[in-house]
């Protein structure tokens, strides 16, 4: 079964396009979140002169090696759209990629890695000016119900806060998502950091990314974490970095502008999918039987809210916000100077208002209250 993902309408738009310059088209995402599918849907349906590659094969990666450069003609020829899958495994592929773009002009080319800081490394110089970049994240919740009532919307919310939004979790039962999505963690989840970056204590990494879990909606002490771990600063900083990059969790600052008593040097972490999240520390369990409702929530509204940012390529700033007196804001979003504020509800009886401090300091900013009966709009809003 194939759902329809958001990336492929922006990709087509921009495929379908006969005027202007193509340029390499460059696909990051996490194992597992559906890059195959979506290319290989491409490949079948924009042109009958559509070529697939999975650069696993060792043939295909001396195919495409840096050593075969002068034999790309007899590759190509004939093809209008080349879809290079996990390009990372071509050495100087960046170069490759190049070659590709200057020599062939007639010629689209897509590269999808399943890690930021692997691909980026190899392809940002040789290909400046040259290249498109686009993430592909795990499913978003209109992609898989962009037509729900309010009842089947709540339903359908409380799963994903268990087992979150990787294609082949959710799509399954209970008992097979949970076995999918514990078999993701171990085996694809971290394999590009541990192939790529040779850690030398792999368990600092398995360490950090527990303590990071409890964390979620709350701030991060890289400081804490380091002596929790008995580590030094820096190494919790460049094992942040990687987790990024690989797209398991994001960070979020603090807003600091106008009021002396905001905290201006923190941050916050989620994690790009709860149901990795959960996995991590092994809470599956229903919600009613849980303590952590209210953090998976805001998780979710803002990785879902990151997500559409990301794939519009939008220049809003997000940031969170508190005073040293414990005022505090879940989510802000500035955009051409104007800032929006966002409180994360899961259950309220009542109107809440924006903190005075706050709206002191901001006072033509707008404040809402999120919950499940009107988060559809936030996520759609521009």
């Amino acid at each position: 079964m194939f759902i329809p993902r958001y990336l492929e309408a922006l990709l087509r738009k921009r495929l379908e396009k006969t005027s202007g310059e193509r340029k390499v088209i460059i696909i990051y995402g996490a194992r597992q979140v559906g890059k195959t599918t979506l290319v290989k849907k491409l490949t079948q349906t924009l042109s009958n002169r559509s070529v697939y590659y999975n650069c696993d094969y060792l043939d295909v990666q001396s195919m495409f090696s840096w050593e075969n450069a002068g034999n790309l003609t007899h590759v190509v020829k004939n093809v209008d759209l080349l879809v290079l899958d996990e390009a990372q495994r071509i050495q100087n592929i960046g170069l490759v990629l190049k070659i590709l773009h200057d020599e062939f002009p007639g010629l689209q080319v897509i590269a999808t890695g399943s890690s930021s800081f692997e691909l980026s490394n190899r392809v940002n110089e040789p290909l400046t000016g040259r290249k498109q970049v686009y993430k592909l994240f795990p499913f978003t919740f209109s992609e898989l119900y962009p037509d729900v009532t309010m009842i089947e919307r709540k339903r359908n919310i409380s799963r994903i806060l268990r087992f979150g939004l990787y294609p082949p979790v959710i799509l399954m039962d209970d008992d097979q998502a949970q076995e999918n999505l514990n078999e993701i963690t171990s085996s694809y989840l971290f394999k590009d950091i541990l192939e790529f970056q040779n850690l030398k204590k792999p368990e600092i990494l398995s360490g950090l990314l527990k303590l990071l879990a409890f964390q979620i909606s709350c701030e991060v002490s890289y400081t804490e974490l380091a002596g929790r771990l008995q580590v030094d600063q820096t190494v919790i900083q460049r094992y942040i970095q990687l987790l990024e990059d690989n797209f398991v969790i994001f960070r979020l600052s603090a807003l600091k502008k106008n009021l002396r008593n905001e905290i201006g040097k923190s941050r916050k972490i989620y994690f790009w999918d709860l149901g990795i999240r959960n996995s991590i520390i092994q809470r599956l369990h229903p919600l009613d039987t849980r303590d952590d409702v209210g953090a998976l929530w805001e998780n979710f509204c803002i990785a879902e809210r990151m997500k559409m940012l990301g794939y519009h390529h939008a220049r809003n700033n997000s940031y969170f916000w508190r005073t040293y007196s414990q005022h505090e804001i879940d989510y802000i979003e500035e955009s051409d100077g104007n800032y929006h504020a966002f409180e994360f509800k899961w259950q309220t009886r009542k109107k809440l208002r924006a903190p005075e401090a706050f709206l002191s300091g901001y006072p033509s900013s707008s404040f809402v209250t999120i919950t499940p009966e009107n988060f559809t709009e936030f996520l759609d809003q521009r």
